[in-house]
């Protein structure tokens, strides 16, 4: 009872918004990072968009925006050199992923003024989600969904079989430029929700337990989806009662269905399109 009289409140509202926005983007995108296994690059891009933090607060512009297109960049350069030079990929991928971090610091120590809550950063913010993020965060779990069901048998056959995509004719490099982009403005969103550091745990774990049991891609993102809805629901009710940071307390959730997971007989793998 007590946690239906915080939905009086506005910002646990948006909270909840927030989290189930974030759910959907998770399940979505977070199953085709897992079945490519994107999750190295999905921390790149993650770390380095702190980079566009600090270049939005030096230049006194709004935040998600100015992250979103230097998350966007940065994720264009993982996507082409991991196409062209797969070999030194990691090594490059690492680079940026630092490099992105060293350049967000440093611009932030320059600012004049800075005041920014640099934790609300690393581990998130949700309670404080402001009504732009979501209008933000609700366009982005429309299109990318739509995106993604527009292109589902490319991304389908390219996350099982590259080559086979390729033989068929299918516009390869473009859908992987276009599914690194949309990790990136998911990554961007998410971080608003559970953080930079913990970013990557929403964007892992409901797919990764989605996978064990759902037969195909498309089971796997609607299991994910609602496994990021019941962690974030569940994280944010913890957080609300023992007042615990929020973020921390969606992963710590999410990180027990994880292990509990491991526990459980693996039913059956996604397995790739039939007609492909």
């Amino acid at each position: 009872m007590e946690l239906l009289d915080a939905l009086q409140f506005e910002f646990f509202r948006n909270a909840l918004t927030a989290g189930l926005l974030a759910s959907v983007l998770c399940g979505v995108i977070g199953s085709l990072v897992v079945v490519n296994r994107l999750v190295f690059l999905a921390g790149g891009v993650a770390h380095a968009a702190y980079g566009g933090v600090g270049l939005a607060v030096l230049l006194g512009l709004p935040v998600l925006p100015v992250t979103s297109c230097f998350a966007v960049l940065a994720a264009m350069i993982m996507a082409m050199v991991t196409l062209k030079v797969k070999e030194r990929s990691d090594t490059v991928i690492g680079v940026i992923w630092a490099a992105g971090m060293a350049f967000g610091v440093i611009l932030l120590d320059v600012a004049p003024g800075y005041n920014v809550d640099l934790m609300s950063y690393l581990f998130g913010s949700i309670m404080a989600v402001a009504h732009a993020d979501i209008w933000l965060m609700g366009l982005l779990a429309a299109l990318v969904p739509v995106v993604v069901f527009t292109w589902f048998r490319g991304f389908a056959t390219m996350s099982f079989d590259e080559d086979f995509a390729r033989a068929r004719g299918l516009p390869v490099d473009f859908l992987y430029y276009l599914l690194i982009g949309m990790v990136a403005l998911c990554v961007v969103t998410l971080i608003r929700v559970v953080g930079l550091i913990l970013v990557i745990a929403m964007l892992t774990i409901p797919p990764f337990i989605a996978e064990r049991r759902a037969r195909s891609l498309g089971s796997m993102m609607i299991t994910a989806t609602l496994l990021g809805a019941v962690f974030c629901l569940t994280g944010l009710a913890l957080a609300y009662w023992f007042d615990l940071t929020s973020g921390a307390a969606i992963i710590a959730v999410a990180a027990t269905a994880f292990f509990l997971s491991l526990a459980l007989p693996e039913k059956r793998s996604v397995t790739p399109p039939a007609s492909s």
